[in-house]
């Protein structure tokens, strides 16, 4: 499966779930753990420049969730939504292999 189409299948799937969820829930989202099943599939860590290049080699220096076009949060809050990951918040300074830098 090449990479642009997996990275359609996860905003998918991040869609849906990001759809389902009740307000109340998306009013408080939980922090994300590395360790979760769905951080563990993009790669995900909470501070960006701890991603591992040679795994990851899309990662690039200066790449966080705070300038990723699916990061939720405002521009002063150290964790925001993301629909990759349903209801679970991000670091800003985290990374995942789903980044799309912010147009």
């Amino acid at each position: 499966m090449n990479t642009t189409r997996r990275i359609l299948i996860v905003k998918t799937i991040g869609l849906c779930a990001a759809l389902a969820i009740s307000p109340a829930r998306a009013a408080t989202p939980s922090q994300l753990a590395e360790s979760d099943p769905a951080a563990l599939a993009l790669g995900y860590k909470s501070i960006a420049a701890t991603v591992d290049s040679k795994r990851f080699p899309k990662y690039q220096s200066g790449q966080n969730c705070a300038n990723c076009q699916f990061f939720q949060g405002g521009a002063q809050d150290a964790t925001g939504g993301c629909p990759m990951f349903g209801t679970r918040s991000v670091a800003r300074n985290g990374w995942c292999n789903a980044y799309a830098k912010r147009v």
